[in-house]
């Protein structure tokens, strides 16, 4: 997410790192639910030894609240910064989304057991496809998958009018409605925290997930062929064929670490992702500052953004490899950061 949200500039960047302008899906489209779908096998992971050995509901119950205000309110800070105009802030967005998926996904979890879980992933998709295909949305009718014109969009505006992505301001990307099936990404991940902590086999472990996976994607391919796959209205279609991707995806990375013992492989991702909340949170407003921060020359603006890309890639690149060497620039630098607390043992826990 940083790489992609930090180009140097956004008239110049390779197509792979560009999320879908509407339907169908690039590689960037696939971060986010691969974190969500994560964030799943986590809570399985963190939560069922508790679980079993009956810790108290109400210490559990706190520790999953407390983590997703936490969350929701460092997306609200991130929505805002730094001049938090509360008549037009923007009260969906990534962490705000993550804070309501943990929240649900954590809850589910923690009352109901494998197949109840597995019922409510199912039932969230089987809802939001019901309600996408057949509600009669004023002024548009029923089973519109187009920009605004939606019962994601509608909903979006009936409830958050005012407060939605700027860029958009009909629709927002991480919209109350299309929170649903990205709540279901997160059970995916969930059931497959429950798969790898069962007694089978690592091999055996590592097959199964690369054969669901494979039929979570065809089966989402198939239904994207009625349901559209697209990202920003996160459509069921999405969520199961990124679901599908994704345990593929953790099954090739449980193979070549857990198995073969890659752990160098994987080191740099361990110091990014003991502290992943803080360094999305440091890369947003860094970013941001990088466009505020500007001064007059002649009769141009100029941010240091700006500068710093015509000042060390510009002059010996093409614009889009200037624009690319920017963005891993910042991905390096947000590295060095992040290794520096990783070796200091300073990690966030929220």
């Amino acid at each position: 997410m940083i790489l992609v949200n930090n180009p140097g500039s956004w008239t110049n960047v390779y197509p792979p790192l560009l999320h879908a302008d509407w339907h169908g899906w690039t590689p960037t489209d696939l971060i986010f639910p691969f974190f969500l779908f994560i964030v799943g096998v986590s809570i399985t992971l963190a939560f069922s030894s508790r679980k079993e050995q009956r810790e108290p509901l109400k210490v559990l119950h706190g520790k999953i609240i407390r983590r997703s205000l936490v969350l929701f309110a460092l997306g609200l800070f991130l929505s805002g910064f730094p001049f938090y105009d509360l008549n037009t802030i923007r009260i969906p967005g990534v962490l705000q989304r993550i804070a309501v998926c943990y929240f649900m996904a954590a809850l589910i979890f923690m009352h109901s057991d494998v197949k109840t879980q597995a019922a409510w992933a199912i039932g969230l998709l089987a809802v939001y496809w019901a309600f996408m295909q057949w509600f009669p949305v004023p002024g548009v009718g029923a089973g519109s998958y187009e920009k605004g014109t939606n019962f994601s969009a509608w909903l979006d505006n009936l409830l958050l009018h005012g407060h939605m992505w700027s860029q958009s301001k009909t629709w927002d990307p991480e919209g109350i409605f299309s929170t649903l099936p990205a709540i279901s990404t997160t059970l995916s991940g969930v059931l497959t925290g429950h798969f790898l902590r069962s007694d089978r086999t690592p091999a055996n472990k590592t097959i199964t997930l690369i054969l669901a996976g494979s039929i979570g994607m065809v089966a989402g391919w198939f239904w994207g062929h009625y349901l559209p796959i697209n990202k920003n209205l996160w459509t069921s279609s999405y969520a199961l064929f990124t679901s599908g991707m994704a345990a593929v995806t953790l099954a090739v990375s449980y193979y070549l670490v857990d198995i073969r013992g890659w752990r160098k492989l994987a080191h740099p991702f361990c110091v990014y992702g003991m502290n992943a909340i803080t360094v999305f949170v440091l890369s947003g407003i860094v970013g941001r500052l990088l466009y505020l921060i500007k001064w007059t020359s002649g009769d141009s603006t100029i941010t240091l953004k700006s500068w710093l890309l015509d000042s060390f890639f510009t002059p010996w690149l093409s614009p889009v490899n200037a624009s690319l060497a920017y963005a891993l620039s910042f991905v390096f630098l947000s590295y060095i950061a992040m290794f520096y607390l990783y070796k200091k043992q300073r990690f966030s826990k929220i």
